[in-house]
C-alpha cells in the first residue's frame, strides 16, 4: 500500500495542474485517471479537439470567401472529412502525451483506473487501496440532457459524438444556444450543413452582456445558422438514418417538428461524481448536485478537497486550473487564492467573443453608476486589412473612480485581447491607465486602448 501526501482524482485541467503544482511544492503525489489518456474531457473530447475543427473550418471559410480578394486565385479546397478528423486526433495526442511527459518530469504517479473514497485518507482504485493525507476531487462534468431526449452518440449526440461523426450531416439541429452549441454549430455550418439552433430562452449565450448577445446572434445568422428562440424541446425521435425534434413555442404553446440527420444536445453540463462514494463518506452536496466546499476548497470531510466543474462556479478549464493551483498551495501549508471576479470567458467562434467581470445588466441591478467606452473593429486598421472588421470592444468603468469593472469583446482574437483587461482589473487599474499605455500599431489590441479612451474624452479613430 502506497502512502501519498496528496492524491488527485481526475486528470483534467484542474486535476493535472493540481498534481504538478503539488509536486513542485515538494509533495509526494499521485493522480487517478480512468481514461486511457490524461487530460480529461477538455483535452480528449472538449476544448482541444473542438478548437482544431474550428480552426480548420475557419481556414476553409477564408479560402472560400477572402482568398480571391487578396489575389490568391485558384480552386477552393474540398473537404476530406477523414483527414480533418485525423488532424483533430493528432492534436489531441500531442496534448495528452505532453501531460504524460510533465507527470514523469515532476514525478507524479499516474494510477490508472476509476477511484472511490472508502473513507477519509483512502483512495481505492480497482482492488488496491492507497493512503493519502489529502484527497482532491477533480472529476469534472458530463453533458446534461433533457427529458424525452435520448442520447445515442450517433443520431442524437453530445459534444463528444459531434466530434466523431462519420460524415458531415446535411441537416443538424442544435438544442441549446450556449457556448458549445454555437461553436460546434458554426463548425458544421461552415462545412455545408443546414444548422438550426433551438433555444428555450429568448437570447443566446445566457448570462452574457445583452448588447453582445444581440450582436453575436446577428453575426451567427449571417454565417448561416438559423435560430428558433423561446422553444421548449419536448422529445426527439430517431430512425436508422434520421431524427425528429419536437418542440413547443413558449409564446403560444404551438407544437412544431424539425427533421435532422443529427441532433446535437448542448444544454449544459453537470458535475460527474458517480462511483466516488461521496454519500457514504458523508460529503455535503449543494442543491444542484455540486460538492460543497469552504473558502480553502475543503469539503466538510477533513482532508477531502474538491475543485473545478464538481463545485460551484463557471465550468471553465482555466477556472479549474486556478483552483487546482490554489488547492495545492493549501495542502502544502501555504495560502491559495483565486480571484473569482476576474475569470474570463471565451467563445471560439469567428469572430470570437470574450468577457470578464460585470455586465451592464448586473451593474444596473446593483444600482451602480458606471460609464461605457466602446470602439468598433471597423476603425482598426489591422482588422480591416484582415477582413475582420465585425464587432467591437466595450469597457465598463466606475463613473466616479474610473476603475475597470468589466469588459466585453466580439471580434478578432477576442480571447487573447481580453487578458490585458484581466491584468488591469487584477491590479485595480482605471480605464485611463489602459488608455495611457502605448499599444503597438497596427494591432487588434489598439481597439482595446480606443475603448479605454472612449471612457474618457473619446477615441481617436472614430
Amino acid at each position: 500500500m502506497a502512502t501519498y501526501d496528496a492524491i488527485i482524482i481526475g486528470s483534467g485541467p484542474g486535476g493535472y495542474v493540481c498534481a504538478i503544482r503539488c509536486a513542485q511544492l515538494g509533495l509526494k503525489v499521485a493522480c487517478v485517471e480512468g481514461r486511457e489518456t490524461l487530460g480529461g474531457t477538455c483535452l480528449n473530447v472538449g476544448c482541444i479537439p473542438s478548437k482544431a475543427l474550428l480552426h480548420a473550418t475557419h481556414m476553409l471559410h477564408e479560402a472560400e470567401h477572402n482568398f480571391a480578394a487578396m489575389g490568391l486565385k485558384g480552386k477552393s479546397p474540398s473537404v476530406d472529412w477523414d483527414q480533418m478528423l485525423s488532424y483533430k486526433t493528432s492534436t489531441i495526442e500531442q496534448n495528452t502525451k505532453g501531460i504524460e511527459f510533465l507527470f514523469k518530469k515532476n514525478k507524479v504517479d499516474w494510477i490508472k483506473g476509476w477511484a472511490s473514497i472508502p473513507e477519509a485518507g483512502q483512495v481505492k482504485v480497482g482492488d488496491e487501496v492507497h493512503e493519502a493525507r489529502n484527497i482532491i476531487i477533480a472529476s469534472g462534468s458530463e453533458a446534461a440532457s433533457l427529458p424525452g431526449v435520448e442520447v445515442d452518440e450517433k443520431r442524437v449526440v453530445t459534444s463528444t459524438g459531434a466530434l466523431e461523426l462519420g460524415k458531415v450531416p446535411k441537416k443538424m439541429v442544435v438544442i441549446g444556444a450556449g457556448v458549445i452549441g454555437l461553436e460546434l454549430g458554426s463548425v458544421y455550418a461552415r462545412l455545408g450543413a443546414d444548422v438550426t439552433v433551438v433555444e428555450f430562452l429568448d437570447v443566446v449565450t445566457p448570462g452574457m452582456d445583452a448588447e453582445i448577445q444581440k450582436n453575436f446572434q446577428k453575426t451567427m445568422k449571417k454565417q448561416g445558422l438559423e435560430f428558433i428562440m423561446g422553444a421548449a424541446v419536448q422529445k426527439t425521435e430517431t430512425t436508422k438514418t434520421k431524427a425528429k425534434v419536437h418542440y413547443k413555442l413558449r409564446k403560444d404553446d404551438s407544437e412544431h417538428v424539425l427533421d435532422a440527420d443529427v441532433v446535437l444536445v448542448a444544454t449544459g453540463r453537470k458535475p460527474y461524481t458517480d462511483g466516488l462514494g461521496l454519500d457514504a463518506l458523508g460529503v455535503k452536496m449543494t442543491d444542484r448536485g455540486q460538492i460543497a466546499v469552504n473558502e480553502t476548497w475543503e469539503t466538510n470531510v477533513k482532508g477531502v478537497y474538491a475543485i473545478g466543474d464538481v463545485i460551484e462556479g463557471p465550468m471553465l478549464a482555466h477556472k479549474a486550473e486556478d483552483e487546482g493551483m490554489a488547492a495545492a498551495e493549501q495542502v502544502a501549508g501555504k495560502h491559495g487564492h483565486v480571484n473569482y471576479g476576474v475569470i474570463p470567458g471565451v467563445i471560439y467562434t469567428h469572430p470570437e467573443v470574450a468577457n470578464v467581470g460585470a455586465t451592464e445588466e448586473s451593474l444596473k441591478d446593483q444600482g451602480r453608476a458606471y460609464k461605457v467606452g466602446k470602439f468598433s473593429f471597423m476603425g482598426n486598421g489591422r482588422a480591416k486589412a484582415n477582413f475582420a472588421g465585425d464587432g467591437f470592444v466595450k469597457i465598463l468603468a466606475d463613473k466616479d473612480t474610473d476603475r475597470i469593472l468589466g469588459a466585453h469583446i466580439i471580434g478578432p482574437m477576442a480571447g487573447d485581447l481580453i487578458h490585458e483587461i484581466c491584468v488591469a482589473m487584477e491590479f485595480g487599474a482605471s480605464a485611463e491607465d489602459l488608455a495611457m499605455t502605448c499599444h503597438a500599431h497596427p494591432t487588434y489590441s489598439e481597439a482595446v486602448r480606443e475603448a479605454a479612451l472612449a471612457c474618457g474624452d473619446g477615441p481617436i479613430h472614430m
